[in-house]
């Protein structure tokens, strides 16, 4: 009977009754999780059972006394009102939920579910936590740059619970501290960039943002999986110089590939001169081509440039047939001439 009695008897009893403080109580002793022990020749094994001895310890023997009355009043009143009571008694807890369970203020155990779990009315309380990853948009932040220049720029957070413990118990509102520690590392992580920085490597801020993020809010419990950087607004006078030297480049570097591109062609047709120039026919059949395309224009006048020597024969013949028409003509007058001094020497 007496091992019962030991098995029934809270802790806090027993030390109260023994006048003895709680962590004092002789070592053939195991303690449980509910308070309750159970008679053993054993020393308390592992780290976890000395800390929790520890922290019992500093509850006094009244705060635990208070707890046992409440804990069977619950109960009672939970027999009294049955079957409505389970109602009250019973939560349900989702696959995407934990939920923390403080009995007279105190951390009851660990985080619960998913699934379905007794509780106690009036004595037991529940907090449940949200593990799913939950977005939020960082407001615009007005930014002074490493090269003094004023931007905004804003952001998206994706975080999520990965310790419901010490969400709930290391930190008030852990959703609202993130906010405000993203919005400030947005600040501090920018302001260390210059403006072309920011505006080519976002990927790499982003990085650097979430690592310093994830490492702030770990000890809350809270996992910071990414950080995007949505937009950066510029000065609109910035913008329109920033606008001008982008066409300013835009413009050299179009006359650089056009100078490029007449050199080349020059070059080419500079070969293509060589060629043609040791080869007549291949300059010939160069001068065909060239009639061909002015004739597909429906040009009233057609020139042909045709080489001076093809034509030498041409006029060489025609100057040989004009001779001999003066010569023929010279000598059709010669003879008209003289036809009449004959007539009148004959008479």
């Amino acid at each position: 009977s007496r091992a019962w009695v030991l098995l029934c008897v809270p802790r806090a009893l027993l030390c109260a009754r023994q006048d003895t403080p709680c962590n004092s109580v002789p070592s053939p002793t195991v303690f449980l999780c509910s308070g309750l022990f159970v008679g053993k020749t054993e020393d308390p094994p592992g780290e976890m059972v000395r800390a929790e001895m520890a922290d019992e310890s500093k509850v006094g023997a009244l705060t635990r006394f208070v707890e046992v009355l409440a804990t069977i009043g619950s109960f009672l009143l939970v027999l009294v009102t049955l079957p409505f009571s389970l109602c009250f008694t019973f939560k349900v807890v989702q696959e995407y939920e934990r939920a923390v369970v403080f009995r007279m203020g105190r951390l009851k155990s660990g985080a619960y579910g998913p699934g379905t779990f007794f509780v106690m009315p009036c004595v037991d309380s529940c907090v449940r936590v949200d593990l799913r990853t939950v977005s939020f948009d960082v407001p615009p932040q007005e930014i002074l740059t490493k090269d003094s220049v004023t931007v905004s720029v804003d952001a998206v957070v994706y975080y999520r619970i990965k310790e419901p413990l010490n969400a709930v118990i290391k930190i008030a509102n852990y959703s609202h501290s993130t906010r405000l520690l993203a919005a400030s590392t947005l600040r501090t992580v920018l302001g260390t960039r210059n403006l072309a920085e920011i505006l080519s490597d976002r990927e790499t801020i982003s990085h650097t943002m979430q690592s310093s993020l994830d490492e702030a809010t770990d000890p809350w419990g809270v996992k910071v999986e990414r950080v995007e950087i949505k937009d950066v607004r510029l000065p609109v006078q910035l913008q329109r110089a920033m606008a001008t030297e982008a066409e300013a480049t835009r413009e050299a570097r179009a006359k650089v590939i056009a100078a490029e591109g007449e050199m080349l062609a020059s070059r080419a047709l500079k070969e293509a001169s060589d060629v043609i120039s040791t080869s007549p026919a291949a300059l010939q059949l160069r001068y065909l081509q060239t009639l061909s395309n002015i004739s597909a224009e429906k040009n009233s006048t057609i020139i042909f440039p045709l080489p001076v020597e093809l034509l030498a024969p041409f006029f060489n013949n025609k100057l040989h047939a004009n001779g001999n028409q003066e010569a023929v003509n010279g000598a059709t007058r010669h003879e008209a001439a003289e036809g009449p001094t004959r007539h009148s020497l004959g008479h």
